[in-house]
């Protein structure tokens, strides 16, 4: 940690000469070879970037290990400005232009500095520049990482977006004006406003989490948390309130979790939304789930599925009854799954009859129920209710509990094609769960038909899609399974992204039917392994890393998706 004056001399402390390479190759991170190379794509660029960024982008260190490296050489301190309080007024006082040409933040001022993160310490230049300016106190000099400053700076400017509208609800709380039910009022606005933009991003789910600092509000769109809006705790209270009544949750309840949902018109359409509240340390976490009754159904063509898989799935949806499980975590495209296959086997010879929590879609040609925790209609009961209807085929939602899955296992040997989800990782831990929940094999051997697991990568922008090289040691661990010659694909960020790279998304999958063989592993109680190996062996299962990396390698998603989200 060093601080600066003018007394000092500008920047004299850290000002120094420091050979990057030289250091690499003492400390054993990369050897020699590899700094020559670095040096030469540097020439190669006519010295436009320097030797850690082409270090970084050979893939050869991480950003986090160069900047660790370089705050140790000059003896600075690296601050995570993920877990500091960052003082808003104290930013809003300089220039944002000249702090983004030095990536510095200012971020808290004490009775001798102005305390600022910086990400490259010798960007001198744009660094002298800032002290100049800044007449305050001298400056105590930090490293930090340039997606952290990013993500400060992206905060600072929604906080300056949305002063306006929570200046008037904070007058309207001191006035004594603020009523929690009144429509007309500037909360309720507030609401509109993070609703509408959610929608406009195409998110699927709405957070509000309160902190020890303040409010943020997180939208999860393609999977992945962005903030959209920050607010003073100031609100908080009158926002989680409002947005209680909405779901016709208990206001005054905030020691246990409440579910709720409520609908609201946005752009002339109507979109439902299943509300989430649980109790936190600093308050009540929301979040909204937002469920467009208008979205199209896909095609199961259209969901990304690899061909091969795709071709087996088809097969497995031709049988004439059994069950079929379509495995993942939450939010990993279950459903669309689910509603594309019965999108594709529909017809007006069968009846086909759905149990869901909630409706999600609307399918032609099928009959839907909605099951209802609180007059205790659960998914077995409209299980056991609608084997009376006569239907062919039957979706379950989700199979919660062994009462369930017995009557879900025993609709199928009765002559219906059962569709339903789970909770597991992979194809092969699906068995395994309904052993778990005391299912004999032997039934499990005579009923399943296939178990498809899946996950949601985001895609490649393709208005900024390049080559480039992941750090080798993010590829360890799956060296055996990439090619002697390969190339990975990544999106820069652009404004048809919103520079983050990705637009879109598209599913990995591994698929598991139940041959002779499988079934046999099976029914003798063998583990999840076992079968997995047999499997992936003997009847050319493919694994869904293995998908993964195949989408990574044709450009199509990072190899970085694909880890994240297979194993």
């Amino acid at each position: 940690m060093v601080s600066l004056s003018k007394n000092d001399g500008i920047f004299k402390m850290i000002k120094q000469k420091i050979r990057i390479g030289d250091i690499l190759v003492e400390k054993g991170i990369i050897d020699e070879e590899k700094v020559q190379k670095a040096l030469q794509v540097q020439k190669e660029s006519n010295f436009s970037k320097k030797l850690g960024q082409v270090l970084i982008d050979e893939g050869w260190i991480s950003e986090r290990e160069f900047i660790e490296l370089l705050a140790e050489q000059l003896k600075l301190e690296f601050v995570d400005l993920y877990g500091v309080k960052i003082d808003f007024n104290l930013l809003g006082k300089f220039s944002i232009n000249m702090l983004k040409n030095a990536e510095a933040i200012p971020f808290l001022e004490d009775e001798e500095f102005v305390h600022v993160a910086v990400q490259d310490p010798l960007n001198y230049e744009a660094l002298e520049l800032l002290e100049r300016n800044i007449a305050i106190k001298p400056l105590k000099i930090f490293v930090a990482l340039k997606a952290d400053i990013a993500h400060v700076f992206d905060r600072f400017e929604i906080i300056a977006a949305t002063k306006a509208i929570t200046d008037s609800i904070k007058k309207e709380i001191a006035s004594g004006n603020y009523k929690a039910d009144n429509e007309q009022s500037s909360i309720m606005q507030l609401i509109e406003l993070i609703v509408k933009s959610a929608v406009k991003n195409g998110a699927s789910d709405i957070h509000v989490e309160p902190s020890n600092y303040n409010v943020s509000v997180r939208v999860r769109v393609d999977g992945v948390l962005r903030e959209s809006f920050v607010f003073d705790l100031d609100i908080y209270h009158a926002l989680a309130s409002r947005i209680k009544i909405l779901g016709n949750l208990d206001i005054s309840e905030k020691r246990k979790s409440q579910d709720g949902r409520f609908s609201m018109r946005i752009a002339n359409n109507n979109y439902d939304f299943r509300l989430s509240t649980a109790p936190t340390m600093f308050g009540e976490s929301i979040v909204m789930r937002i469920l467009d009754q208008q979205k199209i159904l896909l095609k199961l063509k259209d969901l990304g599925m690899e061909e091969g898989n795709l071709k087996l799935f088809e097969t497995i949806l031709k049988s004439p009854y059994g069950i079929v499980f379509v495995t993942g975590p939450t939010g990993s495209g279950k459903t669309t799954t689910l509603y594309a296959a019965l999108n594709e086997i529909k017809s007006i010879e069968n009846k086909m009859i759905t149990i869901e929590d909630p409706i999600e879609y609307q399918l032609p040609l099928a009959q839907q129920i909605q099951i209802n925790d609180k007059i205790n209609y659960s998914f077995a009961d409209a299980l056991r209710s609608i084997l009376r209807q006569d239907p062919d085929v039957i979706m379950v939602g989700e199979v919660r509990d062994a009462e369930t899955l017995n009557i879900a296992v025993q609709a199928s040997l009765t002559g219906h094609l059962v569709f339903s989800t789970l909770h597991t990782n992979d194809a092969s831990s699906a068995i395994t769960r309904m052993i778990q929940m005391n299912l004999e094999p032997y039934l499990i051997a005579d009923s399943l038909v296939g178990v498809m697991a899946q996950r949601l990568v985001r895609k490649i922008c393709p208005h900024c899609k390049r080559e480039y090289k992941p750090p080798v040691a993010s590829l360890r661990s799956i060296a055996d399974k990439l090619p002697e010659e390969y190339t990975f694909y990544k999106g820069d960020g652009c404004v048809r992204c919103g520079f983050s790279g990705y637009s879109g998304r598209t599913m990995i999958s591994e698929i598991l039917p139940i041959t002779e063989t499988i079934s046999h592993l099976i029914s003798i109680n063998m583990n999840k392994y076992e079968i997995a190996r047999k499997a992936e062996d003997d009847e050319g299962f493919v694994p869904m890393l293995v998908d993964g990396i195949k989408k990574a390698l044709n450009g199509i998603t990072t190899i970085e998706e694909v880890l994240r989200v297979a194993k």
